[in-house]
């Protein structure tokens, strides 16, 4: 009888998507004995997303076992999520099951997305490890010398067609307006002087219009041929959300408030690429998936021992980049993401960003181990901006609270 009043006793906190920071959610969560945690992932391993393009190029695996990473206190459902019912606390998964909880992190993560004519059917993404495993298998048999067009001047297409360049691909970069606008000029300088150095050709001041199934017709109507067209430019949150009637951003984001409580539920907390706070998000990546995943857990936990959950607070340290795999980038930013001029270049910081790759490991390790021990920065200027940009959230269904 005992078991089970002790049962009954036990919340039910669902954790949707076990990248980087469903990880660190659920491992935070382990804190407290009185929860059952279930994580729902559509694939029985972890991913490292930040290798992704070392599993297109051959030189990574980008996969860890979850006994590795994740608390043994953690029940894993190798599923997908069809839908949520915030109304009766509830989600349905693509097997048909229904599951039931008392609270939901929403941590579906992102991927890959364009609107651009031709894109979904001629080009390959390297968001997912599926994706980036058809693109293994696309290059593996293509010839040698096949050009090969990667999309997008951002972190993902630096390091894609570097490491593509450095075995000897024939291979452009399409960069937009310009490569790596996020860097510092001295930054992006070094980036380019690398980039150019392993061969890859540098296109800026020109979009892809449309892709073609041998090549790609850029916005001032040249066209270039390639073999493979690899898209890394945009990044957009799985459709859940919006599909399951809660509030979400133009990008498919969950919006909440500073705690990362969704503005429709208090019961639905949203972290890593899949949150809004404020209609404010943070840049999609592991460096703020891995800080704000622990903040979410905290946030329910808060909730639990009926405290006010505290407003997050995440800084960055800098833009790490590898090119190829003896060269990189460390372009340092302030806490609020704005890159500075000090920076770490060539074989310093692909070590530098090896060892950070393998951090994110570690930590996801080590919050299993002994949840509480992840620590990150803080971004003291963040509630200043957030005010100033006077985001105003939908007004909360009383009906839905509690």
């Amino acid at each position: 009888m005992s078991n089970q009043a002790e049962a009954f006793s036990r919340s039910r906190v669902v954790v949707v998507g076990g990248g980087y920071a469903g990880v660190m959610a659920a491992n935070r969560l382990t804190k407290r004995e009185d929860i059952e945690i279930t994580l729902v992932n559509p694939r029985d391993h972890f991913v490292e997303r930040i290798r992704l393009h070392q599993l297109a190029g051959g030189t990574s695996e980008a996969v860890v076992a979850y006994t590795d990473v994740l608390s043994p206190r953690v029940r894993l459902v190798v599923d997908t999520v069809a839908s949520i019912d915030a109304g009766v606390r509830t989600i349905t998964l693509g097997s048909g099951q229904e599951m039931t909880y008392d609270y939901l992190v929403y941590a579906v993560g992102s991927a890959g997305t364009t609107r651009v004519a031709g894109a979904a059917e001629h080009a390959y993404g390297v968001s997912t490890y599926e994706e980036a495993t058809r693109l293994k298998a696309a290059l593996d048999t293509a010839p040698a010398d096949a050009p090969v067009i990667v999309v997008g001047g951002g972190p993902t297409g630096i390091e894609v067609s570097s490491e593509l360049a450095e075995a000897g691909g024939n291979v452009t970069l399409v960069c937009g307006d310009r490569l790596g606008p996020w860097l510092h000029e001295k930054g992006r300088v070094a980036a380019e002087r690398d980039l150019r150095r392993l061969g890859v050709g540098i296109i800026e001041d020109a979009r892809v219009a449309e892709v073609l199934a041998g090549g790609v017709r850029l916005d001032n109507g040249r066209e270039l041929p390639s073999t493979l067209t690899i898209w890394t430019a945009g990044f957009a949150a799985p459709d859940l959300a919006r599909a399951s009637g809660l509030s979400t951003d133009e990008l498919g984001r969950l919006v909440t408030d500073e705690t990362l409580t969704s503005v429709d539920d208090d019961r639905i907390i949203a972290t890593g690429d899949a949150a809004a706070p404020s209609g404010q998000a943070y840049r999609m990546s592991c460096q703020a998936a891995n800080q704000l995943g622990p903040l979410a857990a905290e946030t329910v936990l808060a909730r639990l021992a009926g405290a006010t959950p505290e407003a997050v607070s995440i800084g960055f340290v800098g833009q790490c980049i590898s090119i190829g795999r003896g060269l990189g980038l460390l372009n340092f930013a302030r806490r609020d993401d704005s890159a500075v001029a000090a920076r770490l270049r060539a074989v310093p910081a692909a070590k530098v960003k090896e060892l950070i790759c393998r951090s994110t490991v570690w930590a996801m390790a080590m919050e299993a181990r002994r949840p509480g021990s992840a620590i990150g920065f803080k971004d003291r200027s963040r509630a200043a901006r957030v005010q100033a940009a006077a985001v105003t959230p939908p007004d909360r269904d009383p009906s839905r609270l509690g």
